[in-house]
């Protein structure tokens, strides 16, 4: 179906011959990541010592084990919700509805698991099938971009994402076409954010994934393959490089990681808080500055400090779980190094359209609000 009219959002990642790039290079990157942390050196920087063959990268056990896994997940999402929630209005006034049941996978997950060691599953056998694992994933991501891709030609104009109906084919394919791809009351968007990778990460709605970004292959492969194979790169590192760990040390960076998680849900919570019900009693108190949308932006409580605190937090977890690796190899602050650049473009991305949706009103924000992430740094 064509795109509707009218002026289209800015092309970013560089356009399609950035999207092409990051096609081939995101794939790449996160390989080279797991076998560096495999090799003796742990290079972050410089080739790795040999590259695999198809013989290590294939594998029908591993092509099995995923498949299990991703239909596990999604026979858990499909289990009768305690509560359900609306997501934002859409552009034809219509609120999708979300089952949030997270906390009962996470459970449900970890007790399988646990009956499957009892019965001798032997997980002990995983770490050596981290390679096969990241190519049956990315593969699925290819496949299933392609899929979303081609669902969002006959999609309704009003399902599209403003990013993702540039024509040109390659960018968006990256971006995705269609905002909130479903079949059914499958959503594959809301799926994909939070049960292969981050099950339990509920307080999503109306954060940018949801409410603005199309579902192609950036979020897909994102969700399905880079999260879960990159973002656990620091206990890859210690199962080959294992450091040794005070108790005094330890505590400390519990304690890092407890103050960013108290910031980050924090934030988090007071946001979702104020969508919902701005009476209500924990947020009602918070000063704000009136839009021409009619929403109001809060400029006191955890907003009032940054622009982003969810952002800081994030930040302040990510250094917590690099730092028991130690500071010889860069290569476990890789996580770091790359959600830094993540949420700093994320920031500016969120800006631009924040600028453009609330207008003056998120200038006066901005004067008031002069930090976007960390308090008098940036």
């Amino acid at each position: 179906m064509a795109p509707p009219e009218g002026p289209r959002a800015p092309l970013e990642f560089g356009g399609p011959l950035g999207a092409a790039a990051l096609l081939l290079l995101l794939p790449a990157t996160m390989f080279h990541l797991l076998l560096a942390a495999r090799s003796g050196p742990a290079r972050l920087l410089g080739p790795p010592a040999s590259l695999p063959g198809l013989e290590a990268l294939w594998s029908p056990r591993a092509l099995l084990l995923w498949l299990a896994w991703l239909g596990l997940q999604a026979a858990l999402y499909l289990l009768p919700a305690r509560k359900v929630a609306e997501g934002q209005e859409l552009k034809d006034k219509s609120r999708l509805r979300y089952p949030i049941n997270g906390f009962q996978a996470l459970v449900l997950t970890a007790l399988l698991v646990g009956l499957g060691v009892s019965a001798g599953l032997p997980l002990g056998a995983l770490p050596e099938m981290l390679l096969p694992l990241a190519f049956v994933a990315t593969l699925t991501a290819f496949i299933f971009s392609l899929f979303l891709y081609m669902k969002a030609q006959v999609a309704p104009v009003s399902a599209l994402a403003p990013g993702g109906i540039s024509g040109n084919p390659i960018y968006d394919f990256f971006l995705g076409r269609e905002l909130n791809p479903r079949i059914c009351f499958f959503d594959f968007k809301y799926f994909c954010e939070l049960r292969p990778g981050l099950i339990g990460w509920e307080a999503i709605l109306t954060t940018m994934d949801i409410t603005h970004d199309g579902f192609g292959f950036m979020l897909a492969f994102g969700d399905i393959a880079w999260v879960p194979f990159t973002y656990s790169l620091q206990a890859q590192f210690l199962l080959r490089h294992p450091q040794p760990l005070g108790l005094p040390m330890a505590s400390a960076i519990c304690l890092i990681n407890a103050i960013g998680y108290y910031i980050f849900r924090g934030a988090n919570s007071q946001k979702n808080t104020f969508r919902k019900n701005p009476s209500d009693p924990r947020v009602a108190g918070l000063e704000t500055i009136s839009t021409a949308t009619g929403r109001k932006l809060l400029v006191s409580g955890w907003w009032g400090m940054v622009r982003h605190p969810n952002y800081l937090g994030d930040l302040i977890m990510a250094l917590a779980w690099s730092l028991p690796c130690g500071v010889s190899h860069l290569l476990p602050y890789f996580y770091l190094l790359y959600f830094t650049a993540l949420l700093v473009h994320r920031e500016a991305r969120d800006e631009r359209q924040c600028l453009q949706k609330y207008g003056l009103a998120w200038q006066e924000y901005c004067r008031r609000v002069p930090y976007r992430i960390v308090p008098y740094i940036y």
